[in-house]
């Protein structure tokens, strides 16, 4: 029988580490330009990055919600229609809220979980999970 030091040692490597860093978290403004008929995002990789989801994940919410067909160019996201970012930043937001921020505590130290047909957002800082209600 192991002791309880052992079972805590055990304990903490199975437990992710979160990024104990204060402050509020905020969402980087997107940042692009118009060119002809379409609209280049150039920082679309550092978001995605920054909410720690991955960029199809974030691609498709952006398509399906702004109606617009898209297609990344290396770190870039090309929408096909002039968009102005004053459209494009709330439904940024509107993602955070549904997939980024934890609904008990609000951190963003959260991951997306699969279970079964579900997905769930599981929250790193006090353990929440809470289902998502938007499919993508």
């Amino acid at each position: 029988m192991e002791s309880y030091e052992q079972l805590l040692d055990r304990a903490y490597e199975k437990v992710k580490v979160v990024d104990g860093a204060s402050g509020r978290f905020e969402v980087p403004s997107i940042e692009g330009h118009f060119q002809g008929k379409r609209t280049i995002l150039t920082n679309f990789n550092q978001i995605a990055t920054h909410l720690r989801r991955s960029p199809e994940h974030l691609q498709k919410f952006l398509s399906r919600e702004l109606a617009a067909p898209m297609s990344r160019d290396g770190d870039k996201l090309v929408l096909n229609v002039k968009i102005s970012s004053k459209k494009i930043n709330p439904k940024i937001d509107q993602y955070v809220d549904e997939f980024v921020l934890c609904k008990e505590c609000k951190k963003p130290d959260t991951e997306l979980v699969k279970e079964g047909k579900f997905t769930m957002i599981h929250c790193l800082a006090c353990g929440a999970k809470n289902q998502v209600r938007a499919k993508i």
